[in-house]
Order: structure tokens, then sequence, then C-alpha cells
């Protein structure tokens, strides 16, 4: 498995033995724009060599390159880029990872990953799936109010019919099994009925493949609403069988393939956006009414110290908001200095990944629903 969702913890937080390579890049979707992608690819391996020559003079420099170098001439992957890519190498590990919003460029050498970016990515609010259904097959998409992608699904996902049933029409068994044994001209009705038996039950049983597959690798790691998209006499067998608590009520009744991509999102999110404005509305309730009764705070020294201790449940931050400064996650000391200075952080970051870390719930909200105007707001435990 190699999901953005699965491997934030899993990978990208764990110890690794240095050097530890983090490279985040816009990118872009369409040509002629994506032609400037490459070059500014290499501009930022420059920047790598010279960091991993000063920093590590003694290792193998080349050899901790050699993946980079051979994505750079790797031209289909330029030419399938989204909005940006974040690149995360050590001597034993590289990732790659096609990301759904713009990042600022960056190439940092150290001894952890800089992951603080996708924390912006993966806690934001209006993500959602869809999934896209028939008969026949099974698509997944990614997306937001803004775009809407078809995920690169597992090798193991059962993405066709044939991935779950493996039968041939002519197999003299099958076609026994759907005529019975006087043939087909004299048990017609008969085997017909058997026919539609058989289809029904190879559906329900490929349904069934691709709920598990959604819920376990997608549903579950990312924890973002899923809605189906399927033709209407489709929907009530996929919700029979399903179990995945991700799925929304309301769906989409129509065949993903017959509509464009623009299309499908809007449609998407027409009903994501009431789910997403609901869940809105109870954290800033919920945080208001813990804020009256000193159970919250938008004060970013107090939420230092609460951070620290672990006692948040859940913290908002701001999209847009960058608050420079550094935090001790040891004392929960909070300091506020200039963004100029290259080794002052952004506290927001720094406190969301910190509430992460022990166990809290990070939420990230656009500027115009935050209910402070700190660019964060705490709500603790106790």
């Amino acid at each position: 498995m190699n999901t953005l969702e699965h491997d934030y913890k899993t990978v990208l937080l764990a110890d690794h033995d240095g050097p530890c390579i983090s490279l985040y890049q816009p990118t872009h979707r369409t040509f002629p724009d994506r032609k400037q992608d490459p070059i500014r690819f290499g501009n930022l391996l420059k920047d790598l060599e010279a960091s991993l020559a000063r920093q590590y003079a003694g290792r193998d420099i080349a050899a901790l390159l050699r993946p980079f170098r051979a994505l750079a001439e790797n031209g289909p992957f330029w030419n399938h880029t989204l909005d940006g890519i974040a690149i995360f190498a050590t001597p034993e590990v590289f990732k790659v990872y096609n990301l759904h919003r713009s990042v600022t460029e960056k190439a940092i050498v150290a001894d952890s990953f800089h992951t603080k970016p996708l924390m912006r990515i993966l806690q934001s609010a209006d993500r959602f799936h869809v999934l896209g259904i028939s008969r026949h097959a099974a698509t997944l998409f990614e997306g937001n109010r803004y775009t809407l992608d078809e995920v690169a699904l597992n090798a193991d996902f059962p993405a066709s019919l044939g991935d779950v049933i493996h039968s041939d029409n002519n197999d003299p068994e099958r076609m026994k099994r759907a005529h019975g044994p006087g043939g087909s001209g004299q048990t017609t009705r008969h085997g017909m009925t058997l026919r539609r038996e058989l289809t029904d039950n190879e559906t329900r049983q490929f349904f069934r493949a691709v709920d598990v597959a959604v819920a376990k690798s997608y549903s579950k790691p990312s924890g973002i609403p899923l809605i189906l998209a399927a033709l209407p006499e489709h929907h009530s067998l996929f919700r029979s069988i399903s179990d995945n608590p991700a799925m929304m009520e309301q769906a989409i009744d129509v065949d993903p393939a017959s509509v464009t991509a623009d299309e499908l999102r809007a449609r998407a999110w027409d009903i994501a956006r009431t789910r997403y404005l609901e869940r809105l509305d109870a954290l800033v309730e919920q945080f208001k009414t813990s804020q009256a009764n000193d159970r919250g705070s938008a004060d970013l020294t107090v939420i230092g110290k609460a951070a620290s201790a672990g006692s948040i449940a859940t913290l908002l931050i701001d999209a847009d908001r960058v608050v420079p400064g550094r935090f001790d996650p040891e004392t929960g000391h909070v300091s506020f200095a200039r963004l100029e200075d290259p080794d002052v952080d952004d506290l927001l970051d720094d406190l969301a990944t910190q509430t992460l870390g022990t166990g809290g719930e990070v939420v990230v909200v656009p500027p115009e629903e935050m209910p402070s105007d700190t660019g964060i707001a705490a709500i603790f435990r106790f």
C-alpha cells in the first residue's frame, strides 16, 4: 500500500536513519504550463545536492539522488501530475505522492522528514471520496470543492467483475446452471431465471468485494465521507451489502463514465457541502461553549501548554494563516519571531502536529469559518 493517509504516520512520521530528504513542488495539470515542472524539479535537485554535500559529505550522494534523477527523466510521470508533488527519501525509502492541492516549493535535508505541509492537506474538512460503480467496474475518486481526481487504486483492488468472478460464459457447467440439464430450448423460462439469479449473485459478490476494499484501504485510513455514484438500479443492492460507515445517505444517480469530471465534482460537492457545513457549525458551537466554560481557548500561549500536556481534544486551524514562531513540545512554551528567519517554523502547524501525536483531532478550516481571529481554536479534553 502506498497511500498518503496510510504512510503519513507509519512511514513519514517514523524514525529513520538520515539523511532524510523532503521535496515539495507545485505542479500543473495541463499543457503548456506543465512543461516548466521538470525544469523546476531539476533546480530543486541542485539545491538538494548542495545541501547533502554540506551536511553529509562522507555519504554516497549520487546513490541518494539516483531515484530523483530517474524521476526527472520519467516523461509519463510529468504528463500526469496534479497540483503538487511531495517526495521523501532516505537510503532505504523513496516515496512519491501526487497532491490535490498546491504546495510551496522547498527541498529540505534533515534528520527527519518535513511533513507539516501534508498535515494541512490530510486534515482539510472539505475532502470526500466518490465511488463510481456498475455491474462490471468500480472507480474511486478523491476530491474537494475545487477538484476531483481518479485514485490510483492498489494492485489488489477489485476494479472489475473479472477480478472477483473468474468464469467463462461458454463454460458448460455455467450454462448448465443457467439452462438446466435439458438444454435452453426446453427450459427457456427456467434458464432465463437461473441466468438472472447467477448474474445477480455475481453482482452481489463484486459489490461486496468493492465495499470491503474501499472501507479497508481508503475510507478507514482517511476518515473522509464516501459518496456513491451509480445508476439508480444499483444503489439499493450496493447499500444492502455495504458495511462502510463513511458512506453518505445521499448519492449521485448517474454512471460516472457518462459525465465529465467537473460535472461529477459539482454534483458530489452539492452533497458533501451540507455535511461539511453542518460539521463546521457544530465544531464552532462546541468551541464557543467550551471557551465560555474555560475548556477552550484561542490564545496561542495557552494552547501551547495544553498541546504539551496532551489535553487538546479538537484543534481548529486557519487554512491560510501562518504564525511564525517556535514551540517547545516538552514545556509547551510558545515564542514568536519574524517569518524571514530561516530557522522559524509555523506555530499553527507545530501545534497541530503535537495535537495529532497525542491523539487529538485537527481540522483545517477556511478563514471565513474560523471562530477566532488568532488563526487557531482549541477544545480541551479537561
